[in-house]
């Protein structure tokens, strides 16, 4: 079993830098892979990133390629979202998902949420 919290959001103007934190608790941290999605109002949640257990793979969307940067710490049992040029298209409620084995795009692959956090881009 692993709970999941995210943390880290805001208001930003465009152009501007959020690192969002996604804290887990549980057991085996490492074996699992961790992804973002995020939902913005009136549209489907989509695919954000993943990175895989041990941290050495990361996949990403192509509308945050070059942006957005998935790290992880399992020490600290923690994964990071570094997102910097943000444009007011990234605005949404971010969440983070883990499922054990390895990573996935499609949500209904992930077995873990967190709450979300809200992240509001103005131009």
């Amino acid at each position: 079993q692993v709970q999941l919290a995210e943390s880290g959001g805001g208001l930003v103007q465009a152009g501007g830098s959020l690192r969002l934190s996604c804290a887990a608790s549980g057991h085996t941290f490492s074996r699992y892979a961790v992804a973002w999605f995020r939902q913005a109002p009136g549209k489907e949640r989509e695919f954000v990133s993943v990175i895989s257990g041990g941290g050495y793979n990361t996949w990403y969307a192509e509308a945050v390629e070059g942006r957005f940067t998935c790290s992880r710490d399992n020490a600290r049992y923690t994964v990071f979202l570094q997102m910097n040029n943000l444009k007011p298209e990234d605005t949404a409620v971010y969440y983070c998902a883990a499922r054990s084995g390895i990573s996935a795009r499609e949500e209904n692959h992930y077995d873990y949420w967190g709450q979300g956090t809200q992240v509001t881009v103005s131009s």
